[in-house]
């Protein structure tokens, strides 16, 4: 299962799975992308199911793992769903700061959640969550993203949290922390900062990682400055 599988780091790498031969679930708010991307996915001759789905809501979240169960077990999950508003931290709405951290945190812990019942029934799974750089202690951050910026540091430490309780039901859990990334979310943070990696770059990632042993980095957090 891909989250924030619409676009960009999501899109990308719900496209790298299926081309490995995994059937995708690919899930996003956007069904016309969704579709457009499941659509690629079946023309290159993979599988994929779109489920339209907000993960900051919980009946969405259920909804779209009881999809999942009809369909088969949940292998592997990658939270890459996220949102970005950038505004000056005087500025900030508390509406802001509610979606910011409902959807990149709180959905986030959502679906990992329920991921984690699933594959603990199966004592094996892996999860892989997209944070960020702008998450990572001691690495340059940008005005503005205040929100963004919490919300990633959240992600890291929930990835930590899971890999200590996942450990003893075969549950290993990942964070990959892109710095700048060729997205429309990178665009929307600093239009003036170069991308130094692709979609497809941070796909390749994580498609090496559900396929390697990885029990003993269970927790880690990978910080990716550049493709050089």
């Amino acid at each position: 299962m891909v989250t924030g599988a619409s676009r960009g780091i999501g899109a990308a790498t719900a496209g790298a799975i299926a081309a490995a031969g995994a059937h995708v679930v690919l899930a996003a708010r956007d069904r016309e992308a969704l579709d457009g991307v499941a659509g690629r996915i079946r023309d290159n001759g993979g599988e994929a199911t779109p489920v339209t789905t907000d993960v900051s809501r919980l009946d969405d979240v259920e909804h779209l793992f009881g999809t999942v169960e009809r369909i088969g077990s949940v292998a592997a999950l990658v939270c890459a769903a996220g949102v970005l508003r950038s505004a000056p931290f005087e500025q900030i709405t508390p509406a802001t700061w509610a979606e910011t951290l409902d959807v990149n945190l709180t959905g986030s812990f959502l679906c990992c959640r329920a991921a984690f019942i699933a594959m603990r029934r199966a004592r094996d799974g892996r999860i892989v969550n997209i944070g960020s750089l702008s998450g990572v202690y001691a690495t340059e951050k940008f005005p503005g993203l205040t929100a963004y910026n919490v919300s990633k540091y959240g992600v890291i430490g929930l990835t930590e949290a899971i890999a200590v309780e996942g450990k003893a039901h075969g549950i290993t859990a990942i964070c990959v922390s892109p710095g700048a990334v060729d997205t429309q979310m990178l665009r929307q943070a600093n239009p003036a900062l170069r991308p130094g990696l692709t979609p497809g770059d941070v796909a390749e990632l994580i498609v090496a990682l559900l396929d390697s042993p990885l029990a003993a980095a269970s927790g880690a957090n990978i910080p990716l400055f550049s493709n050089a």
